[in-house]
């Protein structure tokens, strides 16, 4: 089974980037300017490969009906790396716009309209997908009550801070996205953050802002108490600092730290059952982490147009993925087949599924990501414009 599901998962990655190579030119891949390029590349590879992760972890769910990290290393540190790296991402990018609003002061309207508008909108769309799926599986049986079924609904379309439950009594409603709204909650607990992490920089956010954040933050503590994954948004915290200095990034570019990533993430691959069980393995992928953010592109990979096309994918290759295979197993091929498939059959079957997922995450970034996105300066000067009086501390345009 390893040798054909790495395989697989080589294959399925390079049909991938060919998918995405042929529809590169309808997705607008961003400009080299005032961007981080190896950032833009990583992402999307990172949403593929949790992708690669679930697709392990549905073989052997068919076989055993239990969902669980799957028994091959590599696939296990596909998801846990890849959702980690997202958490440094988010750390990187948005306190590097702290560091650099220091002077200038930042619009904090802004940033929260553009947050709302960049996770919203697609978010919303699974969403839909999820409860017509849940509707054609359960509406022949028993119905729940309606306000059971509403609370459900409203748990769900809350980024399901407050849990994703069975909808209708559908006890796989988690495994139709492959559960992968559970990193979501900390995204927003870190933009929640951000005006308190201002303060540290030596910004201030008008006291709204500040009132708000210290009474969420407080909110969210409570009710994530025990979770070990805030540390990984510091991660990034601390790479945005480090490449501030240009002999880090001068070392960064260079062959000797292109090694030390590819040793790096090999070591913790191979030496480490799961990241999130030990803190030397996160300290090792942090440190590739900054070599990256750095500017590193691993060999190139990282930089070229295909890999930040991908990137500019990787929120709906994230969100939709699970859904994708879900789709293929239940009702397409159909559960007893899928379960009858030999570890070849299946991971062909995971290789065709590639394109797929890739044409349909460029068409969801081109018609409902990308559209959001172009709205948050008219919304925000509307938003604006009701409040005509600029709050103490925000930027204005």
């Amino acid at each position: 089974m390893d040798i054909i599901s790495i395989s697989a998962a080589v294959i399925s990655l390079c049909v991938a980037l060919l998918s995405t190579r042929f529809i590169s030119n309808s997705l607008v891949v961003p400009s080299t300017h005032g961007r981080f390029l190896t950032i833009d590349g990583l992402r999307g590879y990172l949403a593929f490969f949790v992708f690669l992760h679930h697709s392990c972890i549905w073989y052997y769910y068919l076989q055993t009906g239990v969902w669980a990290v799957p028994p091959s290393q590599l696939f296990v540190h596909f998801g846990q790396d890849g959702v980690a790296l997202f958490f440094m991402i988010t750390g990187f990018l948005f306190f590097s716009k702290l560091l650099d609003s220091r002077d200038s002061g930042l619009d904090w309207l802004r940033l929260y309209v553009s947050r709302f508008l960049r996770l919203t909108p697609l978010y919303f769309f699974s969403m839909i997908l999820l409860f017509s799926i849940v509707f054609i599986m359960t509406k022949d049986g028993p119905a729940e009550p309606i306000s059971k079924i509403f609370i459900g609904i409203i748990k769900w379309l809350s980024f399901t801070i407050f849990g994703g439950p069975e909808l209708n009594g559908l006890q796989v409603s988690n495994l139709i996205n492959a559960g992968v709204t559970w990193s979501l909650p900390y995204e927003w607990f870190f933009y929640i953050a951000l005006p308190l992490i201002a303060l540290v920089v030596g910004l201030r956010p008008p006291l709204p802002y500040l009132i708000v954040s210290a009474l969420l933050i407080a909110a969210i503590f409570i009710y994530f108490s025990g979770s070990n994954y805030y540390w990984l948004f510091g991660g990034g915290m601390v790479a945005a600092v480090i490449v501030r200095f240009q002999r880090f990034r001068n070392f960064a570019i260079s062959r000797w730290a292109t090694a030390l990533v590819v040793v790096l993430v090999s070591y913790t691959v191979i030496h480490y059952p799961s990241l999130y069980g030990s803190t030397t393995a996160k300290v090792l992928l942090t440190i590739a982490f900054c070599l990256v953010a750095g500017g590193n592109s691993v060999f190139g990979a990282l930089k070229n147009r295909i890999s930040r096309a991908l990137g500019e994918m990787a929120y709906s290759i994230y969100l939709l993925h699970g859904i994708l295979l879900f789709v293929t197993f239940q009702f397409v091929i159909g559960l007893p087949t899928t379960k009858g498939l030999t570890p070849l059959q299946y991971w062909a079957v995971i290789i065709m599924l590639a394109p797929v997922l890739i044409l349909i995450c460029g068409a969801t970034f081109r018609f409902l990501e990308k559209p959001a996105m172009k709205k948050v300066r008219p919304l925000t000067e509307w938003l604006r414009a009701k409040n005509s009086t600029p709050l103490a501390g925000e930027k204005t345009e």
